[in-house]
């Protein structure tokens, strides 16, 4: 629930979302939102000319105050309203389309959730993966400040989570594609449990061998929050003994986890041991081969696979295609099979990547193909020699007669496109 009130209402407690007013003469922007926490960085604000502030109040401490909550409970409601109509009529129409349709879908021993369409399973997951984003951004910055974390919230994030991957493993997947160099803390933890999900389920694990994997992910590096934050974002080279310094964030996520109601014995040994290598040159106890579980080297291969690929302040996020050949030619490091197995279940181009055709087209990744991991399922968008977008149009590129193939993966910014506006105008109706 978010509202727009003056400086002068502002009150510790309060979760300032944006800033939407600032005198004119003053060139303050606020790059991260954050929590109140004194009267300080009210007067902060108030000095640097901020005027206006939205408040999300589902992220505040305190209540919304009474004299906003009658405009937006009518706001609210009438929103609600549209939204259920909207739903209705998506419901409906999926029905229909789903009568007339011969296909049958086998389920999956893995999911008591019922599959749904990409489109219908990415307008929930985009709207789950911004609130857990802001939710676990909270709660690093909470832990960062010396408090504990919140396994309630990361258990109740995780199964979300699953339920959304069981439904359709596409919808969260492409959202870790989305890039966010000042967040990658956080996000590392949402995308590490989207990854191991979708991996977990590929392999035809249990949902609740799934669901524990997820929590081991979100938890795995949790202990990065206990460390000075100028060395974990540090943009130069560790020295060996600032290096050995990140190296204990392993003993200070045991600290958080250790003894904690959900925490099981799977989810400590990912968090003890994702750091371990098969050739014994991991940490923390340089463990070898069949000393390092099932869990702890799928945890090892997702960790890795997101680390490379995301941006962060000391790094441009590497294509998934180099992350891949990372993984699969350092075999003493990483089990050869699971590898060989995530590069089946991701594909060479993961959904939500932007590659380029041979026909001079750029397409967007919606599904791959597990027998041919080159080949995707795309909608094509972009003319390439023109320069302009163009009619959308939807191709299985493992099909023999279209004569089309990728060239490469691009980066959106290449061509000046906005990677979160182009998934909503082609992903939600």
């Amino acid at each position: 629930m978010r509202v727009t009130l003056p400086i002068s209402e502002l009150k510790p407690g309060m979760f300032v979302d944006s800033v939407n007013k600032q005198r004119a003469d003053t060139g303050v922007k606020i790059k991260s939102r954050g929590m109140v926490r004194d009267r300080g960085i009210i007067d902060k604000l108030t000095a640097e000319g901020v005027l206006e502030l939205n408040i999300d109040f589902d992220l505040s401490e305190i209540a919304i105050p009474d004299k906003y909550q009658k405009e937006d409970k009518a706001q609210e409601s009438a929103t609600e309203v549209a939204k259920i109509d909207a739903r209705e009529r998506r419901r409906r129409a999926g029905k229909a389309s789903e009568k007339s349709t011969s296909k049958r879908v086998k389920k999956k021993k893995t999911s008591t959730a019922e599959a749904t369409s990409l489109e219908r399973e990415f307008e929930l997951a985009s709207q789950a993966f911004e609130l857990h984003t802001r939710k676990v951004q909270v709660m690093y910055g909470d832990i960062t400040s010396g408090l504990k974390a919140d396994i309630g919230l990361i258990n109740e994030i995780s199964k979300e989570i699953v339920d959304s991957v069981l439904r359709n493993s596409n919808a969260m997947a492409i959202l870790t594609r989305l890039q966010d160099k000042e967040g990658y803390n956080w996000r590392h933890m949402i995308n590490c449990a989207i990854l191991i999900s979708v991996f977990a389920k590929y392999l035809g694990l249990s949902q609740s061998l799934i669901q524990q994997l997820a929590m081991g992910a979100m938890l795995h590096d949790v202990g990065h929050a206990r460390l000075p934050q100028g060395l974990v974002n540090k943009k130069d080279k560790l020295s060996d003994n600032e290096y050995k310094a990140v190296k204990k964030h392993v003993v200070h996520s045991l600290g958080l986890v250790k003894g904690e109601q959900g925490v099981t014995p799977l989810i400590m040994d990912m968090i003890i041991n994702h750091h371990e290598r098969l050739d014994g040159t991991g940490y923390p106890r340089g463990l070898q081969g069949s000393k390092i579980s099932k869990a702890a080297r799928i945890m090892a291969i997702v960790d890795v696979y997101d680390a490379m690929t995301s941006e962060r302040p000391y790094q441009q996020g590497e294509e998934p295609v180099h992350a891949l050949r990372h993984l699969l030619t350092n075999k003493d490091k990483f089990d050869p099979d699971l590898v060989q197995r995530f590069i089946k279940c991701q594909g060479v181009h993961p959904v939500g990547s932007i590659v380029k055709l041979t026909n001079e087209r750029l397409a967007l990744v919606l599904a791959g193909n597990k027998h041919a991991p080159t080949a995707p399922n795309v909608r094509i968008f972009y003319n390439t020699k023109h320069m302009h977008h163009i009619t959308a149009k939807e191709l299985d590129l493992s099909v023999p007669e279209h004569d089309v193939k990728v060239i490469a993966s691009i980066r959106p910014l290449d061509y000046q496109i906005n990677l979160s506006r182009l998934l909503k105008d082609h992903l939600l109706a």
